[in-house]
């Protein structure tokens, strides 16, 4: 960072000088502004902490060096890293004037990435460091064996407490990392395990030499303690692609896999086909989830057409007279990762997971093609499922676009194009528009009633929703139900969207809170997850929170969302007297009721849907809403101590 303060330059104003100018040394600058290194201070930094400790033992293990890692959440709320790799050096570090450690544990972007002798590879989003994790951490307890020795230290907010000292012998290598977020900087301290059991999953997939444990030792709501998970998957990203084919008919067994580079670059892909009509392609670079894609991931794209069509005219399933497949055509029940790793990323996109080194695209390119090849004639029995799914997906994408056809002509701005039964708001600013999506006649005319005519949207859904999980486009789009909602929206669906029409920038999913209104939501979460993801990238798509409950004492009413809420209410001011309501669904809200309590912005709840983990999204998705049983019903009975007082 320059140092401003000898005074040379003019100054641009005359209170303005060597005075005002704050150089923040070591790790005062993370506590600072904590969200340029972490993101934010919410949920999705406090797990990048963990991201952050774990992905310095994935480098040892990518050297070669490590081969497990046990990943801890204990009682107090501290979490725990250690793996079994060389451990960090301890010996005095000239350049640092102190340990080796220590110099990694306090100095940003300090340590064995940044040297090409001591990681060819490295993992790791932001690769801030673990000194990122210490200077965010009330306290940090690490401790290191190696040269059979022990060693620890410990450190608060950053700033080393105790030197770094030999405690006894050891014949055990590697590190341990124990630290508590701290609740000066994150707004919650609770971590999630389904989140931390997500990544550490898909680390295990895409090292296929390691084992990773994670031990959640809270107690649940039954004060049950979870058991310990072990990840461990010798078949890589085959057993991956199987994982996320699990309850699909699959077209071939096993997934096609290939492996391949160029200059320092590696690619690993495994292919299969499913009997779904959707597309999931997960991406990394360096074990980085590239979200939005990149040159590897066009260069899989034009290896898999190109592979498909020269093969299949090559043995006849693709006559002379036959157009070529396309790109869109071979889409349909995809299932694909791809994992390259590579000496410089280069990382660019709104949230930097989008991958732009340019030579890789042909690297991928030729590898996946060539692979191909192989695969087409050791197997020739994989192609002709593939050739038959992709003739019929063109098919029916001719299908969808008559479909779309329909609903194009009906989304345009014009206010008579729009669907009857939208409620428009006469507001005609996008950015400060309001729809409201919501379930049945009954709480739609009260919605109408309560609602501020001026930014707010109403439309009331009548008739069943598709669920899309399982059904293409074209039957999607031949339901009135989707079809009003896209028209309603204005700016297409699927390859047709277009985010500048988007009518409304706030819309609001607003179902009754018992098991059918959860269901609709679901269904609601899925079109839009799978068709319109864009909606919820840009941060436009909200769940309302209706009451759960009203305690009318008097003439004073309260609300209460939760059981919980209406235990502390109850306990505190209810009398004999007080008269509890138990909403059943909106339509028993009169309209003032349904604004005060879902639709006023002062006094509203609501939840922002975001996708924190695609992979584990996508699961759910497929769990939730796809054809297999088994999958749900585990899925059921293991969270099924979660829900309360379940309407049924």
């Amino acid at each position: 960072m320059p140092d401003f303060s000898d005074g040379n330059g003019a100054s641009a104003h005359v209170d303005y000088g060597a005075k005002d100018i704050q150089v923040l040394e070591g790790l005062e600058a993370v506590r600072k502004r904590p969200g340029m290194y972490i993101g934010d201070q919410g949920p999705r930094g406090l797990h990048h902490l963990v991201y952050e400790v774990v992905d310095n033992s994935i480098d040892e293990s990518l050297a070669g060096f490590a081969d497990r890692i046990d990943v801890v959440i204990h009682l107090d709320g501290s979490v725990s890293v250690q793996d079994n790799g060389r451990g960090i050096p301890t010996e005095y570090h000239e350049g640092g004037g102190k340990s080796a450690a220590e110099v990694v544990m306090t100095v940003l972007h300090a340590g064995g990435k940044f040297s090409k002798g001591a990681y060819q590879v490295s993992g790791g989003l932001h690769g801030v460091g673990v000194s990122v994790v210490n200077a965010l951490s009330s306290w940090l307890e690490l401790r290191i064996c190696r040269d059979g020795g022990e060693y620890r230290q410990r450190y608060e907010r950053g700033v080393p407490v105790t030197e770094l000292t030999r405690t006894g012998d050891s014949s055990f290598h590697g590190t341990f990392v124990q630290f508590m977020a701290d609740d000066e900087i994150f707004s919650t301290l609770e971590y999630s395990s389904d989140t931390l059991k997500g990544r550490l999953r898909e680390l295990a997939f895409l090292n296929p030499g390691i084992t990773i444990t994670f031990d959640d030792r809270r107690p649940d709501s039954e004060g049950n303690k979870p058991q310990l998970k072990t990840y461990s998957y010798e078949g890589g990203l085959r057993s991956f692609v199987e994982y996320l084919n699990r309850g699909k008919d699959a077209a071939f067994k096993p997934p096609v896999f290939i492996q391949g580079g160029k200059d320092g670059t590696t690619v690993e892909v495994a292919i299969q086909y499913n009997d779904t009509y959707i597309e999931r392609i997960f991406a990394f670079a360096n074990l980085i989830n590239t979200v939005e894609g990149g040159t590897h991931v066009s260069g899989f794209r034009t290896a898999l057409t190109r592979a498909i069509n020269d093969e299949s005219r090559k043995v006849k399933l693709l006559k002379e007279k036959d157009a070529n497949l396309t790109g869109d055509d071979l889409k349909e029940g995809l299932t694909a990762v791809i994992s390259v790793k590579l000496l410089e990323p280069q990382f660019e996109g709104q949230t930097k997971t989008k991958l732009g080194n340019g030579d890789v695209k042909g690297i991928v390119d030729s590898a996946v093609y060539e692979g191909l090849k192989i695969a087409f004639e050791e197997q020739p029995e994989i192609l002709r499922p593939i050739v038959d799914k992709a003739i019929k997906a063109r098919q029916a994408r001719e299908a969808a676009r008559k479909a779309r056809d329909l609903v194009r002509r009906g989304s345009a701005m014009n206010k008579l194009d729009l669907p009857g039964k939208l409620a428009d708001c006469s507001n005609r600013d996008p950015s400060q528009s309001e729809l409201y999506i919501v379930e049945g006649d009954s709480a739609g005319g009260s919605a109408k009633q309560g609602r501020d005519r001026s930014f707010q949207a109403i439309l009331p859904l009548r008739g069943k929703i598709l669920n899309v999980e399982k059904a293409r486009l074209d039957k999607i789009l031949s339901n009135d139900v989707i079809r009003t909602i896209v028209q309603a929206l204005g700016c297409g669906i699927g390859e047709d969207f277009d985010p500048s029409r988007l009518r409304y920038h706030k819309i609001f999913l607003m179902a009754d809170a018992d098991v059918d209104g959860a269901h609709i939501r679901t269904l609601l979460l899925t079109l839009f997850y799978r068709y319109m993801p864009q909606i919820i990238e840009q941060g436009h798509l909200f769940v309302a929170q209706p009451p759960l409950y009203r305690v009318q004492e008097g003439k004073k009413s309260r609300y209460c969302y939760s059981d919980k809420e209406l235990k502390e209410v109850t306990a505190v001011s209810a009398s004999k007297n007080a008269h509890v309501q138990r909403y059943k669904g909106l339509g028993e809200m009169n309209p003032d009721q349904l604004w005060e309590t879902t639709m006023d912005p002062e006094n509203r709840i609501v939840l922002k849907v975001r996708v924190e983990d695609a992979v584990l999204a996508d699961e759910l998705f497929g769990i939730l809403m796809g054809d297999a049983v088994e999958p749900r019903r585990e899925f059921i009975e293991t969270h099924a101590r979660e829900v309360r007082n379940l309407d049924i």
